[in-house]
C-alpha cells in the first residue's frame, strides 16, 4: 500500500489529569497517540515535549513497524523524562516516513468518564 499521513505532525493540547477513578489500568487517566504506518518501511519516529514553563524534552524514540498501528501511552514515556501529571504540555512528532496520528484523551477524574479523540496537526 501507498504510505499515507506525512513526516511532522503537532499536538498542541496535552494535559494528563492528575486523579483518576475506577480500575487501573483500564481508567487510568491518559492522554495517548495512535500512529499509523501504511508504508513498506519500519517508522523511526521521534517525539519531543514543550511545555509553558521549561525547556523542551527529548527526543522520544519510537519504532512503528511496516503496514502496522501502534498507541502509546504518554504517561508510559519515561526516558529521557517522565511526562508530569496535572501540566500542559504539547508534542511535535518527525517520522522517518509518512505516517497517520491522532491524539486520545481520557480523563477519569469524575465517575462519568470523558473521552476526546482528535487527529494530530499535519505540519508538512
Amino acid at each position: 500500500m501507498k504510505p499515507l499521513g506525512h513526516k511532522v505532525w503537532a499536538i498542541p493540547g496535552g494535559h494528563i489529569p492528575l486523579r483518576s477513578t475506577g480500575r487501573q489500568p483500564e481508567f487510568t487517566s491518559h492522554d495517548r497517540l495512535s500512529i499509523l504506518n501504511t508504508g513498506d518501511e519500519e517508522a523511526q519516529v521521534e517525539m519531543t515535549l514543550f511545555y509553558a514553563d521549561r525547556d523542551p524534552i527529548g527526543p522520544y524514540p519510537l519504532t512503528v513497524e511496516p503496514r502496522r498501528v501502534r498507541v502509546v501511552r504518554f504517561n508510559d514515556l519515561i526516558d529521557p523524562e517522565a511526562v508530569p501529571l496535572d501540566t500542559d504540555y504539547a508534542c511535535v512528532l518527525e517520522s522517518s516516513v509518512p505516517v497517520v496520528v491522532q491524539f486520545t484523551r481520557q480523563d477519569t477524574r469524575q465517575a462519568e468518564n470523558a473521552l476526546l479523540s482528535v487527529m494530530a496537526f499535519a505540519v508538512d
